[in-house]
């Protein structure tokens, strides 16, 4: 009888550690199932573009503008360099097109909506292109920043993607008023939008 209840303990013990191990296991398989789809979704949101900014009409300004997309918000954060010191307008044109030595080659500014020139965030209307103004300093950098769900990179909207565009930075500012242009002076600097 004694031997009966050793042997009976044996098996119930072993039963009970090899379906603990099991269950251990399990888990483990379904946390790192659950880690991987969180990186891809992670992964597939994000997209970055920088663009080169380079002189035109016989200017010295150049710079660099990145944009960046996460969950359908994109920030654009431009840096520039060669500005002459003050106020200076800077615009997203039609086409992504520097060729020109005065940048007109970008034709106007993109106003896929049809609205008049305006602030941007204007009740009484603004180009999808219209970013504004920024301010250059005694040394002639200066610094353009915008986030906003009114663009996106590579989506295929016509009314909203930003691929195949280019960024101008005028010589002067933005009035918000004289239709089309803002009257913001010349081209200074342009950058095509392309990947």
């Amino acid at each position: 009888m004694k031997k009966l209840t050793i042997l009976i303990t044996i098996v119930t013990f072993t039963l009970f550690t090899s379906c603990k191990k099991d269950k251990k296991e399990t888990v483990t398989e379904d946390t790192k199932t659950e880690t991987k789809a969180t990186n891809t979704t992670t992964t597939k949101e994000r997209k970055k573009l920088q663009v080169r900014l380079e002189s035109k009409s016989g200017s010295n300004v150049s710079g660099t503008a990145i944009f960046t997309q996460d969950d359908g918000i994109v920030t654009m954060i431009a840096v520039l360099d060669g500005l002459t010191e003050g106020t200076h307008a800077i615009h997203l044109h039609e086409k992504a097109d520097c060729s020109s030595e005065d940048g007109t080659s970008t034709g106007g500014h993109w106003n896929p909506t049809k609205q008049p020139h305006g602030e941007w965030g204007s009740q009484n209307g603004y180009h999808k292109g219209d970013i504004g103004n920024f301010t250059a300093d005694a040394k002639g950098n200066g610094m353009a920043k915008i986030i906003t769900d009114e663009w996106c990179i590579g989506c295929g909207d016509e009314t909203k993607d930003i691929l195949g565009k280019a960024i101008i930075v005028h010589e002067g500012s933005d009035d918000f008023k004289t239709q089309p242009t803002g009257a913001a002076g010349g081209r200074v600097s342009c950058g095509g939008i392309i990947q």
